[in-house]
């Protein structure tokens, strides 16, 4: 399991409708590869209103659809959630998700 890596999920949130939703893992690699149980996670969303703080990603990240990482919707997701692995981030996606993490929780860039 590593950074940037996308899961899909069964209810990951209980506000969301769909029964399934994939995840981008966010938390720092020394995290993922500790005994701690859970993991900040981003979810994935078919819409993109081309905020500052969401990420385009499509088929080249394992997706059906184009769609965006929402960075303003971060939770914590146990690890044995995340089993069902789709795809994951290419090093400039994790730069861009870097960049709309910061600006979701108002770090200066």
């Amino acid at each position: 399991m590593r950074r940037g890596e996308l899961y899909r999920v069964y209810k990951g949130a209980s506000r969301d409708p769909r029964k399934f939703r994939v995840f981008v893992i966010v938390s720092r690699q020394v995290l993922i590869e500790s005994r701690f149980s859970t993991l900040i996670c981003a979810p994935i969303y078919t819409s993109y209103e081309g905020l500052s703080t969401q990420v385009p990603v499509g088929t080249a990240e394992g997706l059906a659809h184009d769609s965006s990482i929402h960075c303003d919707e971060l939770i914590s997701i146990p690890k044995a959630g995340l089993s069902h692995f789709v795809g994951a981030l290419s090093p400039a996606k994790v730069e861009a998700l870097d960049r709309a993490l910061a600006l979701a929780v108002g770090i200066p860039l």
